[in-house]
């Protein structure tokens, strides 16, 4: 971007490249009015590059004592091993706007990237690219080569991820990022490993976990909360298997179960002690004269089974069923030896027992016990039943069942089915009189859980894992959380918290190979136990001798170098046993926890710094992170420095794409993230993600007509307002310009209602943008701006064009200034078009080095101490000064106006068509009667008068509210009753209940209609039908209203038609390149119906168009349209 001042123009102060939409320069003007934003947006980056504007915005502000002047942000670590998708760039946009906010503040605001690169992301990534899909793979392989592959992999887009970061124009500092997988990093988390072990937070466990077949690794419970689409729909067969009681003669339990591959290791049954049961005797069919046991709320989907007349037995609760025993189904524990004391399972296996959460809601109120469950295996261990796990890593079927050894979980459903369909198989090894039945098959449709990286259906596995005792700290997590402020509030005790008091210890191991070592190290010999947990590289050498280094002698904390540390066992007096490390890696999420301190070498480095920078002032993630990130995050702050990890988050929504469903590659139903960069603009984007609900927690479709609109409402109206005020700026004194200055406090009294309007609104728009800054509110200080926008454009510039045509210096100094906080009131929020516009218009070095624009000193000083002037009025405050009853006036003005040009457009009649007279009728109009000339001028009205609502009643007229009913809407859930709310609304037998509702009324009652389902409308009525024949009305938002006179006389249609020549005049000026102050010689060609109505005119028309000649020439017989002739004069 080139800087040199502009040798003919006052504006631009710097020359920001200025680009024709179609690509030509634009030589009338050094500011154009069509710019593309893009190639706009490409010179502030590379003038941002060339300056180094990102590190001075943090080296000019200095931290204070002890930080105190530092505003801490921590970034959230991505996987660098695929592409940023929108989700990403949301995440980013909102990351950045908040710290360019508080650096604006005066405060230093670093901004670290880090990358996430350990973890089964890596590993599938690498397998992918290896073609090996298996753990036997993996380790015929080698360790060493495949983490090598990984190592590679999950850097592999580390450039396409600092383009897409530097294009969004998000500052953040890459050259000091942190990653993971670097030896300092995974220092500070064995360090907090051992701490928690110290506490004894982290402790070897045996638990049922979710479990992924193809990974061959538990996963942890939140994991499988973190996303919508981990649970899927998928097609099972649920099976109700009948059991042969032991003490009771062809009687049978039925028990229930989704998972048939489970069914060999039924180890138990419980019930639901106050369940009601009966004893049901089938009188025909293949199940005649025997007698089963089922909950009696369910015995309506068992009729097929049981017969149209079968006999209930007797009814009892399931409290009296405990202890029954029953035979097992398959034969692969019921051995003699297996039912004794000591045997596996041992003899208080094959019973019936209760427990709590046994329901009625499915099934038959018999529950199923296989130690695939985690309430289950909970009973057996209750009971004292040692269970078996009859698979393998890859879940294939053990020797333990032979007869299905080798076969995957869901591929042995069938053959297991089969078997018990027919009795033969296995359970033919089983006596006739002791064989269980197969007593109803169906097909199920249910949400599953599938593996969140590799999309594998899960299964629940009994496995040893290490385990953070979160339940231990549970109610100190529960406190910690009051104190974080969450966006939106709910989450806090809603998705947060409830999460946080249903919490479970957290499973940080994984059966991997690419992460960080969990440093333990145990002895290969039970005779001789030991346990050894390490925390640092020192104490691993002072035990072992040296470090784990790599073949070429490099320090290498990842597998297999620290595995190959062994020393012989301290405790063994034989001097045989060795310890050695346990093969588990940390679950990732472990190390993404660890960030706040493992970034800074904590605590071998950096402690002094990280205890002034610890918790965080700001972070954000969308609001799956609740069960990821930000859940992790605070649990290693809670269980390590009894403190939160972050002080304010952001949670917000997902990004979905244009058909409403998630983004997919394959559907193409988003538009590509670097289309819209080159067509739109990255701070379109921004602001489209920015102001929108998505920061409130809600979901948000992405489409490029959303982003398209916003450069028409918002990009342009922001550019447009600085083209006007350089545009009049560079044409005053004759083309020699006017130099703008900042407006004086004392100035400030002396100055129109227009301008000081502005002031106040401005001061408004600044104090309302902080407020919603300092809450994190970003969608709403982007609402905020967009109030604005409304009022500079569309009131101040439009309403004030005479004035700055006429060189008036007052109404310069106060667009400038006006313009000049603006751009730093939006800079967060646009910051490249704020950039160019402030530059612009100020010279200065950037609009992100300056200050905020405060209205009253600040607390504190740049240095952290504190501001002996805080509270202090500023001078720009002063000039920025409050009037409460003047914005109140002129925003009624603006609402008469609004209502109005609304109500002209439903009558189809344009603005260029004057108009008699307008009558403005409200409670009070004394404050907006001194505004008549400016409804007069806005408006295109002769006259306009003044009526207060008691008047207007007293002429016969009022404000009538009509409901109108969507039939099509309400009709499915109101059915025949639509029909009477219909009439009711026609007849006005209706009211508007406290929430502000339609109450209508049908024979069933009063009914409250719904949102969409109704439609309410003001109408103004008048008793004087000739008066309101040519007198359209609209009633305004805040009360009163407006009455138009439509009549249209052939003086005013002749005005009209001579607006609407000026305005094809105007249009002709652009098209020929005409500068706004150049003079012309103009001709009209007119039909000659209309030559009369120029004539009538034609001093407007000259003194409008800048014409010095006028010649008005009848055009030919079948013309019917004006032509414009025009050169410059």
């Amino acid at each position: 971007m080139a800087n040199d001042t502009s040798e003919n123009h006052v504006y631009p102060k710097v020359n920001v490249m200025a680009v024709e939409s179609n690509g030509d320069s634009d030589n009338t003007s050094c500011v154009s009015p069509n710019p593309s934003f893009p190639q706009l947006e490409e010179s502030v980056l590379q003038y941002w590059d060339a300056n180094n504007t990102f590190r001075k915005s943090i080296e000019y502000r200095p931290s204070g004592k002890g930080s105190q002047n530092e505003f801490v942000f921590f970034d959230g670590p991505p996987f660098a091993n695929g592409l940023p998708h929108y989700g990403h760039l949301l995440t980013g946009y909102a990351k950045d706007v908040i710290p360019r906010y508080q650096t604006m503040r005066g405060r230093k605001v670093n901004r670290v990237f880090g990358w996430d690169t350990h973890g089964l992301p890596a590993e599938l990534e690498a397998q992918k690219e290896l073609g090996i899909e298996s753990v036997e793979q993996i380790e015929k392989m080698g360790i060493a080569k495949f983490n090598n592959a990984c190592r590679s992999s999950v850097l592999k887009y580390t450039n396409e991820w600092q383009n897409y970061v530097h294009r969004q124009a998000r500052w953040v500092d890459f050259e000091r990022g942190y990653k993971t997988l670097n030896i300092p990093y995974m220092e500070s988390v064995m360090w907090a490993f051992k701490q928690l072990y110290d506490k004894g937070l982290a402790y070897k466990g045996y638990r049922v976990l979710p479990y992924c077949p193809k990974d061959q690794t538990p996963l942890s419970a939140h994991e499988l909360r973190m996303d919508a689409d981990v649970y899927q729909n998928r097609q099972d067969t649920t099976v109700s298997v009948a059991v042969k009681l032991r003490d009771e003669e062809d009687a049978y339990a039925v028990f229930w179960t989704t998972t048939p591959w489970t069914v060999p290791t039924n180890f138990a049954i419980v019930v639901g002690a106050d369940i009601d049961y009966v004893e049901v005797r089938p009188t025909e069919g293949k199940f005649a004269g025997k007698k089963f046991y089922i909950g009696k709320p369910l015995l309506g989907s068992y009729t097929k089974e049981l017969g149209e007349n079968y006999e209930v037995v007797r009814e009892l609760k399931g409290a009296e069923m405990s202890g029954w025993r029953y035979y097992p189904v398959f034969p692969y524990f019921a051995s003699e030896s297996a039912l004794k004391e000591g045997g596996t399972p041992g003899p208080n296996a094959f019973t019936i027992y209760t427990a709590d959460y046994v329901d009625t809601s499915e099934g038959t109120g018999l529950v199923h016990q296989a130690p695939y469950g985690e309430d289950d295996m909970n009973t057996l261990n209750a009971h004292e039943i040692r269970s078996v796990d009859v698979l393998d890593a890859g879940c294939k079927f053990t020797s333990d069942c032979p007869d299905y050894e080798g076969l995957y979980v869901f591929d042995a459903n069938l053959p297991i089915l089969r078997a018990l369909r027919a009795g033969d198989g296995p359970l033919a090894k089983m006596p006739e009189d002791q064989r269980a039945l197969l007593f109803q098959e169906k097909s199920y449709v249910h949400s599953y859980p599938h593996c969140w990286r590799c999309a594998t259906p899960l299964i629940y596995k009994p496995v040893s894992s290490w385990f953070v005792s979160v339940t231990k700290i549970k109610e100190r997590l529960l406190e910690l959380n009051q104190k974080i402020n969450w966006i939106p509030g709910n989450v806090k005790d809603g998705q947060f918290g409830k999460w946080l008091s249903n919490a479970r210890d957290w499973s940080i191991s994984r059966n991997r190979f690419w992460g960080s070592p969990i440093p333990v190290w145990v002895s290969d010999d039970p005779k001789y136990p030991r346990v050894d947990v390490y925390g640092s590289l020192e104490e691993l050498k002072a035990d072992f001798g040296d470090y784990p280094r790599d073949d070429d002698g490099n320090v290498n904390m990842h597998r297999p170098y620290i595995d190959r540390l062994t020393r012989p066992n301290p405790d063994d007096p034989t001097g045989k046993s060795q310890m050695h490390r346990i093969t588990d890696v940390l679950d990732c999420w472990f190390e993404s926890g660890s960030m706040p301190f493992a970034q800074f070498h904590y605590p071998f480095e950096n402690k002094e710094f990280f205890e002034e920078h610890f918790p965080c002032d700001y972070i954000v993630e969308y609001i799956g992170q609740t069960r990821g990130w930000f859940y992790t995050l605070h649990i290693m702050a809670t269980a390590l420095f009894d403190r939160p990890a972050y002080k304010n988050v952001i949670c917000h929504g997902i990004v979905l794409g244009s058909d409403g469903q998630k983004m997919s590659k394959h559907l193409r139903n988003y538009p590509d993230v670097n289309g819209v960069f080159n067509e739109y603009g990255s701070d379109a984007m921004r602001w489209f993600l920015m102001s929108s609900p998505i920061l409130r927690g809600g979901n948000l479709i992405v489409t490029a007509d959303g982003i398209r609109d916003t450069v028409r409402q918002v990009m342009l109206p922001i550019w447009s307002s600085y083209y006007f005020f350089t545009l009049y700026a560079n044409a005053a004194n004759g083309g020699e310009g006017y130099n703008a200055r900042r407006l004086r406090a004392s100035e400030v009294s002396g100055l129109c209602n227009m301008d000081r309007y502005l002031l106040a609104r401005t001061r408004l728009l600044v104090e309302r943008v902080e407020k919603c800054l300092n809450e994190f509110a970003i969608s709403d200080a982007c609402a905020a701006v967009s109030d604005f926008i409304d009022v500079l454009t569309n009131w101040y510039i439009r309403g004030s064009r005479d004035r700055f045509w006429n060189e008036d210096e007052t109404a310069f100094n106060t667009l400038y200034t006006a313009l000049e906080v603006f751009m730093r009131t939006i800079a967060p929020l646009a910051p490249m078009e704020a950039e160019a516009v402030w530059r612009g218009l100020t010279g200065g070095e950037s609009v992100h080095l300056a200050d905020w624009p405060y209205l009253v000193e600040p607390q504190t000083l740049c240095d952290g101490e504190k501001n002996p002037k805080a509270g202090e009025v500023t001078e720009l405050g002063a000039v920025l000064a409050s009037d409460d009853a003047l914005v109140a006036a002129m925003d009624k003005v603006r609402e008469v106006v609004s209502s109005t040009l609304s109500l002209r457009k439903a009558e189809q009649l344009r603005v260029r068509q004057p108009l008699a007279n307008l009558t403005v009728v409200a409670e009070n109009t004394d404050a907006v009667e001194p505004y008549e000339q400016v409804l007069e001028r806005e408006l295109n009205v002769k006259n306009v008068t003044f009526c207060t609502l008691q008047d207007a009643s007293e002429h016969g007229l009022k404000i009538v509210h009509e409901l109108k009913v969507n039939a099509r809407a309400a009709g499915p859930r109101l059915g025949k009753q639509v029909q009477f709310a219909i009439k009711s609304s026609k007849s006005g037998d209706w009211h508007v209940d406290g929430s502000g509702a339609p109450v209508v009324q049908t024979p069933n009652g009063e009914v409250a209609l719904v949102e969409g389902e109704y439609e309410l409308v003001n109408r103004v009525e008048s008793s004087d039908a000739q008066a309101a024949a040519n007198m359209a009305s609209a009633a305004m938002p805040t009360g009163g209203f407006v009455m138009l006179d439509t009549a249209l006389t052939s003086d005013l249609l002749a005005e009209g038609y001579a607006r609407d020549a000026i305005r094809v005049v105007q249009d002709a000026r652009k098209e020929n390149g005409l500068d706004v102050t150049d003079r012309i010689a103009l001709t009209l060609s007119v039909p000659a119906s209309d030559v009369a109505k120029v004539e009538q005119f034609r001093d407007l028309i000259a003194k409008e168009t800048l014409a010095t000649s006028f010649e008005v020439t009848e055009a030919d017989p079948s013309a019917t349209e004006l032509r414009v002739t025009l050169k410059r004069a």
